[in-house]
């Protein structure tokens, strides 16, 4: 069985940054995260979006902020397993912990940093007809990458800021955009919903009936009005469905961390009540501190998580080990 100084629950920015900092004091670290690619709610939620709120970066696209975190975790070589989700952690004889996945794999470990933002980042489905058999095959829940829907016919479901956004973020490259929505009043800043006539189809009080295609690509898309149950087909070649997310806590919960809320409570040292185990970024709320859910402050917090893990795991060693301009180790050989 593999053994590790540090297993990072999470590869959002605080979990990419938080490898960076183990691996770059020489833990054995490992990074569990259920997506499919590394990056968290950056590539899930906002990769077309800009930020402009880390240090360094006067605004960046969420994608491209994400490629930089994972290759600067990289750096150092921490083990990575994607589509995998912690399933349960448990305190060993040995005072290891003992990490189980839902893929039944088992891994120890001397620490455990929870990173895990909100949670098993989960789309909400319609549930309509062909949605889920085109899931990904035309069918998708945000815009990873904007090329992607160039020169497409697209069908965008939903009145909230995220939807409206898609519209006028597509309607430059699409072919054409669509917009339904169930109501006739959106929850978009007026602004955008104003420009969104400008650029886009909109059928108010409609909703999407069934997504139909050839067995491999989306080709249209039945729309109904939900007043009189009139269907008009459209023909699509992608549907986006912006409805909104959740995020799935799993077993969390469960593993006797204490917890307030949907919150992982630490102290200043990020330190949970459970020995060894640690949390920062979205998912810690610190004690005697204000709440800011902001990348920024989790890059803090997980450094201070990952200090205090080193000196856990070796007395001896010291707390801050001085900057990473002054390690010889961060120079690449």
């Amino acid at each position: 069985m593999s053994e590790y100084d540090m297993i990072i629950i999470g590869g959002g920015p605080v979990g990419l940054f938080g490898a960076f900092y183990a691996t770059l004091r020489d833990m054995k670290t490992m990074i569990i995260d259920s997506q499919d690619e590394l990056g968290g709610q950056l590539v899930s939620l906002y990769p077309e979006k800009m930020v402009y709120d880390v240090g360094g970066y006067p605004g960046i696209l969420g994608y491209e902020l994400a490629q930089k975190l994972v290759e600067q975790a990289k750096m150092f070589s921490p083990d990575i397993r994607l589509k995998e989700w912690v399933d349960w952690i448990q305190k060993t004889d040995d005072n290891m912990w003992l990490v189980k996945t839902d893929k039944g794999n088992q891994f120890k470990t001397k620490t455990v940093l929870i990173a895990m933002g909100i949670g098993k980042i989960m789309p909400s489905r319609l549930g309509a007809k062909g949605e889920l058999e085109y899931e990904n095959k035309g069918v998708y829940y945000t815009v990873r990458r904007k090329k992607d829907f160039e020169g497409k016919r697209v069908l965008i479901v939903g009145g909230g800021d995220a939807a409206v956004d898609w519209a006028l973020t597509l309607a430059p490259v699409a072919k054409s955009v669509t917009l339904i929505h169930r109501r006739d009043q959106f929850r978009a800043h007026e602004r955008s919903v104003k420009e969104l006539f400008q650029v886009a189809t909109v059928y108010t009080w409609h909703e999407l009936k069934e997504v139909k295609g050839d067995g491999n690509k989306v080709t249209q898309a039945i729309i109904f009005d939900n007043r009189t149950k009139e269907e008009k087909t459209l023909d699509v070649d992608a549907v986006i469905i912006s409805i909104g997310f959740k995020g799935d806590l799993g077993n969390l919960p469960k593993w006797g961390v204490a917890m307030k809320g949907r919150d992982v409570i630490v102290n200043a040292r990020m330190e949970t009540n459970l020995p060894g185990v640690y949390a920062a970024g979205d998912i810690a709320l610190q004690e005697g501190a204000p709440k800011l859910a902001l990348i920024a402050v989790g890059f803090g917090q997980v450094a201070i998580a990952t200090s205090v893990a080193k000196k856990y795991i070796d007395p001896n060693a010291s707390l801050f080990a001085g900057h990473s301009s002054e390690m010889d180790k961060f120079k690449k050989v």
